[in-house]
């Protein structure tokens, strides 16, 4: 008979549906220009490409650092 896995439990009062917060500026556009780019250049490794927008989004206009 294989042995149970042993689950994680979570601290008493807390759920796994617990609401998550607000996402920031950085994931939002990391997510989006991870996928267009995905699109355009697949032949990129994952890495090379989060490397490149990661540098991007020192000069894109959506980061608030960047706004005047």
């Amino acid at each position: 008979m294989p042995a149970k896995k042993a689950e994680a439990s979570l601290p008493k009062g807390k759920t796994s549906t617990a609401k998550k917060g607000k996402t920031s500026a950085y994931n939002d556009y990391m997510k989006v220009q991870l996928a267009l780019s995905k699109e355009q250049h697949p032949e990129k490794s994952h890495a090379i490409r989060f490397k490149e927008i990661a540098k991007s989004w020192a000069v894109s206009p959506e980061n608030p650092k960047n706004r005047k």
